[in-house]
């Protein structure tokens, strides 16, 4: 029932502006789920929602639907343009070799970027460990990181 409840509410703030948790209550009725707002605003929690500004007022959304800051993005190519020696993947992990001093800032960013499969990062001076959830991710992180080096696009 939660994980039905769940789908439903992404699928709520996908279609419509909601602005309160009220709402979002109100609108899961209308869908046939009964449900106070305390369990809504617990839901909200575990899904991660936040609210942003918004033609309706703050509306809420999903983390992964934030537009990113251009200058996040610039900030993390200008930093492995200029701290990155080198990397290598295995599995689930890349190894990023940089410049003494480098590597926390890098492995921030990295964290900052909030890319796909990347559970986080772990950084001593001169490298870094970024853990992905799953095998076969390490290789696009990899994509990634070699496009930032070179100047091109990360996406």
């Amino acid at each position: 029932m939660k994980v039905a409840r769940h789908n439903k509410i992404l699928q709520i703030i996908k279609e419509y502006p909601i602005t309160s948790q009220r709402q979002l209550v109100e609108a899961l009725s209308e869908a046939g789920f009964k449900v106070t707002q305390a369990t809504v605003s617990r839901d909200v929690r575990e899904l991660g929602l936040v609210k942003v500004p918004a033609e309706a007022g703050m509306c809420y959304i999903t983390p992964e639907s934030r537009v990113k800051n251009p200058r996040e993005e610039e900030r993390l190519r200008r930093m492995v343009r200029d701290g990155v020696i080198g990397f290598d993947t295995s599995e689930n992990l890349v190894v990023v070799k940089t410049f003494p001093g480098a590597a926390q800032g890098v492995a921030s960013a990295v964290d900052q970027a909030d890319w796909p499969g990347v559970i986080g990062t772990v950084a001593g001076d001169d490298t870094f460990l970024i853990i992905l959830r799953s095998r076969g991710e390490a290789a696009e992180v990899g994509r990634r990181l070699k496009a930032l080096s070179t100047g091109r696009s990360a996406e």
